[in-house]
């Protein structure tokens, strides 16, 4: 009779045991391909959400200033040497060696002037051809803040916009913040006029809670026009194509391209999304040990137990002819069975928990799909792994077995 045989009827005669041993590292395996599953999902999430908060670098001109501002409140500093940024400097960003983790460079010009808002008296002409001062405006129209700006660069940086009406598409269209809008009564399709010539209000910002709802943006090309400043730009704001890039090494790079400009990156949000993903970790790691070390003890146990009920078993064995190496290998052969089954169960337990709890964890409430390969191999070779480790101390104490000691209890 082959080795294998005998481990195979061994755990037939005690199946009770056995399904007490697959359970407890099936418990084990799914607790660990639960977490990993989870823990990748969630990456994967945090991954996108944390793009979605825009910008994880600033590209601005670099001066002599100091910053004298306090709890939201800025007072101009005293320009000692100010450098320019320009267009170009926004495509020497594409340039760097890390230009593949680069998603967005959005680049802006900013300015303050004044809009002059048309007529709301009946009877009035169209807004197109007649605009003057609306009451209580003051002489010059209302001052605001103009950005111009790369629409489809800045849309994709700030993915949490949500417009009433529709996004600008011609250079003569503008799209208003929240608070423009009530403060100067402007509708979607309504006119007002900046240096001279008219725009269109073709969309309202919902309200973002940030100062992007008191500013008018206008297309780059177009304010670089009216304000005769061609190709000059105030800052450049740059994401990152993933949470865990190298932003350090990208500012670096930058700055290394731009020595005329202060490059920085956004700390708050890469140190706090790293921080609560590295708490995770350790979480999911600690648990896993622990769970690991249970299934360990309770493979160790059960063996040993079994090795103690079958010590006549063993002695007939080594009185007939079997080995040490004999007996040790049948031993280890019923913990590699029992571990490969607990492992393809616990691989399936883990998915299917994890399948039920991603949706819920996840902010976009994304699935799992349930066949990983790696995953399913990683699950099978660590049961395996644990069931043979914790097995090796039984199989060697039934192998010291003196077989003349376990023949007398015959």
């Amino acid at each position: 009779m082959k080795l294998y045989n005998i481990s195979l009827n061994n755990l037939r005669r005690r199946r009770t045991k056995m399904i007490f041993l697959v359970f407890g590292l099936t418990i084990a395996i799914a607790t660990v391909v639960a977490l990993v599953t989870v823990l990748q999902a969630m990456n994967a999430d945090i991954a996108n959400k944390l793009d979605e908060f825009g910008a994880n670098i600033i590209v601005t001109p670099k001066s002599d200033d100091l910053s004298l501002s306090y709890d939201g409140m800025t007072i101009s500093g005293v320009s000692l040497d100010v450098q320019k940024l320009h267009e170009e400097d926004a495509k020497q960003i594409r340039t760097i060696k890390n230009s593949e983790n680069i998603k967005i460079v959005a680049p802006k010009l900013i300015q303050p002037a004044k809009i002059v808002e048309p007529a709301r008296l009946k009877g009035s002409p169209p807004a197109s051809e007649f605009f003057q001062r609306g009451a209580g405006n003051g002489a010059g129209g209302r001052d605001v803040l103009i950005v111009g700006v790369d629409f489809p660069q800045e849309f994709q940086l700030k993915k949490w916009w949500n417009v009433r009406g529709q996004r600008p598409s011609t250079r003569k269209e503008a799209l208003i913040g929240a608070e423009i809008q009530e403060k100067l009564q402007l509708t979607i399709g309504q006119s007002f006029e900046l240096k001279g010539e008219p725009f269109v209000v073709s969309g309202i910002l919902e309200p973002t809670g940030s100062q992007d709802d008191g500013i008018v943006f206008i297309d780059l090309k177009e304010v670089q026009r009216i304000f005769g400043k061609p190709g000059e730009l105030s800052l450049i704001e740059v994401a990152a194509l993933c949470y865990d890039c190298p932003i350090e090494e990208i500012v670096r790079q930058t700055s290394e391209k731009l020595p005329g400009a202060k490059v920085m990156a956004i700390r708050q949000t890469i140190e706090s999304k790293m921080e609560a993903m590295h708490r995770f970790e350790l979480f999911s790691y600690g648990i896993s040990g622990v769970v690991l070390l249970v299934a360990a003890l309770i493979v160790m146990t059960n063996m040993t137990a079994s090795v103690n009920e079958r010590t006549r078993e063993i002695g007939i064995f080594r009185a007939i002819g079997f080995r040490q190496t004999h007996i040790m290998k049948i031993i280890l052969t019923e913990a590699f069975l029992t571990s490969f089954v607990a492992g393809l169960i616990g691989y399936g337990v883990g998915m299917g928990v994890s399948k039920a709890v991603i949706p819920i964890l996840t902010m976009n409430g994304e699935s799992v799909s349930l066949m990983s390969y790696p995953l399913l191999a990683f699950s099978v070779v660590l049961a395996i792994f644990i069931g043979i480790i914790s097995s090796i101390y039984p199989a060697y104490k039934a192998s010291r077995l003196d077989p003349t000691v376990a023949l007398k209890a015959l």
